[in-house]
């Protein structure tokens, strides 16, 4: 206690903010007001670890999609999933200590609550992406690590998934270095791609946007030193992660979802494939244009769809009783939700936004598929599955889908991870952008934010689908909804700032417009 009093003085909360707050993201805002909060955080993980016996917990400093500016942190839990959620609750109350005096008597009480052993050794994992405040609030963390005796490990600058893979293998006696992360994959994709016929095999072909973040010189190590010869042809571009201050600007994943345009540096060939990165590359959207040169975007719901349909068919060619699911949220196009349920005949489920609501619920089938449409998502295999798929069997159907259980990031979205298994089922399935996007047209959508003076006070249930508070605004955006044809409104408060995110989709692009706009207009009314 006396060296967290000690070290604390260096790491006071600042007066200006009011509350930090531990949402679906972590921490996230400002990077000039989280040296406090990565210093508490660092206590934390020491503490998660201790409670858990020794095991091994991750630190990732990022803010994944935001501006330069902004910097953030998340704990990753010993399988590479997500922080328990009631410690959301321990990280919040920690972070929000007003002096270094209260800090302390905080974790005291924490300890005392969770009869945490304080002999046992706390072992945690810390990296950040490429922001130009990374290495001081990296710093500001471990020095809350060391505070609590803590055993660190650095691993400087990784992409998210990097780091919920290397705490997994950490916690399951597997390679505990960054290069284990290719050898894993490019092992699997190698495996699958000697399964795909050759003779009708298109060649593999992607330029990737990777939004000047950290993902950009991961994908051309896998690709250059691990699958050479491979990928026939590839090129990145917005790789400037050196350069810190273009990170997100005018491209990335996020930014070619929300504005449905073309990332900055790509002037597209019709009907070849692009894919967009994020700044942490936990997310991919991919996109072409048409032969009349509009612009078509392939995100979440898509991908999640492809390979609904993909895995059905290997499920089929191997004959086993296997179950298969798709999880999406609220935000997912009406239209994906009715060719999956109509055209494959599957379950789908809808919960709250925010990946450990999917995860959890994907956890239910063999074949656990989730993808919020922001292009954030993966698939989840049962060990039941593992179990059928591994045995002795020289069927392609199987091996296949063994190798896929492998390729797929098992922890957490992972943007080159995804993307190297689409790649493989669009040649497997030989689809070009065209035919991959014909499966269903997608319902116009727009999605609009407002600024509020207090998020807190819009709440919702149904997976975020309907507002309960403020006491009738729900009805209000209901009325607007029935003026349109297939309408479609909700409203939820951000995770990530004070701000409300509010979605609408319709029949057409005009109805659309109408329906946003009168939906933000009564949340303005009610935010007043």
């Amino acid at each position: 206690m006396d060296k967290i009093l000690q070290a604390a003085q260096n790491h006071k909360k600042p007066e200006s903010v009011k509350k930090y707050q531990y949402g679906t993201a972590g921490f996230r805002m400002n990077a000039n007001i989280l040296d406090s909060v990565m210093f508490t955080t660092g206590i934390l993980a020491a503490l998660r670890s201790k409670y858990l016996g020794g095991k091994f917990i991750g630190i990732m400093i990022t803010a994944s999609h935001n501006p330069p500016q902004d910097n953030g942190v998340k704990l990753v839990d010993p399988m590479g999933e997500m922080l328990e959620q009631h410690w959301e609750a321990y990280a919040t109350t920690l972070a929000n200590a007003a002096s270094p005096e209260v800090l302390v008597k905080e974790v005291r009480e924490l300890i005392q609550n969770l009869k945490i052993d304080l002999k046992v050794p706390s072992n945690v994992i810390v990296a950040r992406d490429s922001r130009e405040s990374g290495p001081v609030l990296q710093q500001a963390a471990v020095d809350g690590l060391v505070a609590m005796e803590a055993n660190v490990k650095q691993f400087g600058v990784l992409t998210t998934p990097q780091l919920h893979f290397l705490v997994r293998n950490h916690n399951t006696g597997k390679p505990k270095v960054e290069t284990s992360y290719y050898e894993y994959f490019s092992t699997a994709f190698k495996e699958i791609y000697q399964l795909i016929d050759g003779d009708s095999k298109p060649p593999i072909d992607i330029v990737i946007d990777a939004a000047n973040g950290i993902g950009a010189p991961k994908v051309e190590k896998l690709f250059d030193e691990y699958l050479k010869g491979k990928i026939h042809s590839y090129k990145v571009i917005n790789d400037k992660y050196t350069h810190p201050e273009t990170l997100n600007s005018h491209c990335g994943a996020d930014f070619v979802k929300t504005n449905q345009q073309l990332p900055q540096g790509i002037s597209a060939i019709p009907d070849k494939l692009y894919a967009s990165f994020d700044g942490d590359a936990d997310r991919v959207v991919f996109y072409f244009v048409n032969s009349a040169n509009k612009f078509q975007l392939l995100d979440g719901d898509k991908i999640s769809t492809l390979l609904a349909r993909y895995f059905i068919k290997l499920v089929e060619q191997t004959g086993l009783k296997l179950s298969v699911g798709v999880v999406q949220t609220a935000y997912a196009n009406g239209s994906s939700t009715n060719y999956l349920t109509q055209n494959l005949k599957l379950a789908v489920e809808c919960t709250p936004t925010g990946v450990k609501h999917l995860h959890h619920v994907a956890q239910k089938f063999d074949i656990g598929i989730y993808f919020e449409a922001n292009g954030h998502g993966t698939v989840l295999f049962s060990e039941n599955l593992i179990e059928q798929v591994s045995s002795s069997s020289d069927e392609h159907a199987f091996k296949k889908l063994y190798y896929f259980t492998q390729l797929i990031n098992q922890s957490v979205g992972d943007a080159i991870s995804d993307l190297i298994t689409v790649l493989l089922i669009i040649s497997d399935l030989q689809l070009t952008p065209t035919e991959w996007n014909s499966a269903y047209a997608d319902l116009p959508n727009k999605l609009a934010k407002v600024i509020v003076k207090d998020r807190t006070e819009f709440k919702t249930t149904n997976a975020e689908r309907t507002l309960i508070e403020p006491k009738g605004l729900q009805q209000k955006i209901d009325q607007e909804v029935k003026k349109v044809q297939l309408g479609r409104s909700f409203v939820r408060a951000s995770g990530t700032e004070d701000a409300v995110r509010v979605y609408a989709e319709a029949k057409t692009q005009e109805e659309v417009i109408k329906l946003s706009e009168a939906v933000c207009e009564l949340v303005k009314e009610f935010a007043a």
